[in-house]
């Protein structure tokens, strides 16, 4: 199951994992940046934890033939959904930000919903190479899209509008490299769009006025719209260069709310200016490139759409945190992937990696004794 060929590391995706090492450590001196006015050394104990346990698991897959999830995934995805549903039934969170999407073991808090996007896409992407020949049949796209639309159902109760988009964005690209018609495309974006006013009244107040924020941004600067305008100076006082690391005012005297999680960009353009935030986005586009890459280059349907999936999820993390911060986009709860804090977050991100290196390696067949 372990026994790797040797010449199968001649198609070991060294840039990939580079890149994620230097976004681990950017991610890691910019959290330190973050916390340093807060005198509190946990945030980096905590991410430096998970980063390497993160590694270890990396480690753990390049060694390990994906293709054997893909034969545990109903047994993932109960889990996936027990998960979703003890939340629901057990999750604390709603009276800080908004949702109950955080499970408490002890003294140890994690968010289910960042382990259920992985088991979905692990899920999903072999429900959907075992029906790869009939997946456009109507019976057969409608049992996929319950499939995949359930646990979506269930972080929306949370409510989690931010954690849903991702997971929508997901099975969107999930679908599309699966070969989905476009006639069903058409019909899901027509459904899309007449569900809106359904969703729109469903939202909380404080989503509400995160929209109209985004849509006004001066509309209420001194309140809900003040974590958006302070992302905003910081940003726009880094010009070029920056202020210079650990010495942005913004940062430092403690005006950005959560700016070691949700609003880590800003902390970096802050401190680091135009050169640094381009730099990250840089970064960031060889991690997708590398990635897609891979998910093109596998000859199995199921490591391709995996692969899929979880570009998908980068992707649209990175989009929507860099866009909030930006005002290109409404502020949600979406952390930035290697740079913002949060030892579940962070874990799942490089488990994820790690599964993308080993379709990388194990995509033509090797010998597993």
């Amino acid at each position: 199951m372990f026994n790797l060929r040797k010449k199968a590391f001649k198609k070991f995706d060294f840039i990939l994992l580079a890149t994620v090492i230097i976004l681990c450590i950017y991610g890691l001196v910019m959290i330190y940046s973050a916390t340093l006015s807060m005198e509190n050394l946990r945030y980096v104990k905590t991410q430096g934890i998970a980063t390497l346990i993160g590694f270890a698991a990396i480690l753990f897959l390049v060694f390990f033939d994906y293709q054997f999830l893909g034969k545990l995934y109903i047994p993932i995805y109960i889990v996936s959904m027990g998960l979703l549903l003890s939340v629901l039934l057990m999750g604390v969170g709603d009276e800080q930000w908004g949702a109950r999407s955080w499970l408490y073991i002890g003294s140890f808090g994690f968010q289910p919903a960042e382990f259920v996007k992985v088991g979905l896409i692990i899920s999903l992407a072999q429900y959907m190479d075992k029906h790869k020949e009939d997946i456009n049949s109507p019976f057969v796209l409608l049992k996929t899209l319950a499939l995949a639309f359930s646990p979506v159902i269930l972080i929306l109760m949370q409510p989690d509008m931010g954690t849903a988009m991702v997971f929508v964005f997901i099975i969107a690209a999930m679908l599309f490299a699966g070969g989905i018609k476009w006639k069903y495309i058409g019909l899901a974006f027509v459904v899309g769009l007449m569900s809106l006013p359904v969703i729109w009244m469903r939202l909380d107040d404080f989503q509400r006025d995160r929209i109209f924020n985004f849509l006004d941004p001066e509309r209420d600067t001194t309140n809900t719209g003040y974590q958006a305008l302070q992302g905003r100076i910081a940003i726009g006082s880094g010009k070029m260069f920056g202020r210079g690391l650990f010495k942005g005012t913004q940062t430092q005297f403690n005006y950005i709310p959560e700016k070691q999680t949700d609003f880590i960009f800003a902390v970096l353009a802050e401190e680091l200016g135009f050169i640094g935030g381009a730099s990250l986005i840089l970064l960031y586009f060889i991690l997708l490139y590398r990635i897609v890459k891979i998910a093109k280059n596998s000859t199995d349907t199921f490591g391709s759409l995996m692969s899929t999936g979880l570009a998908g999820m980068f992707l649209f993390h990175i989009w929507e945190n860099i866009g909030m911060t930006l005002g290109l986009m409404p502020i949600t709860g979406i952390p930035l992937p290697f740079m913002s804090y949060g030892g579940t977050f962070q874990l799942i991100n490089l488990v994820s990696i790690g599964i993308v290196i080993s379709v990388g390696l194990h995509r033509d067949g090797l010998s597993f004794e």
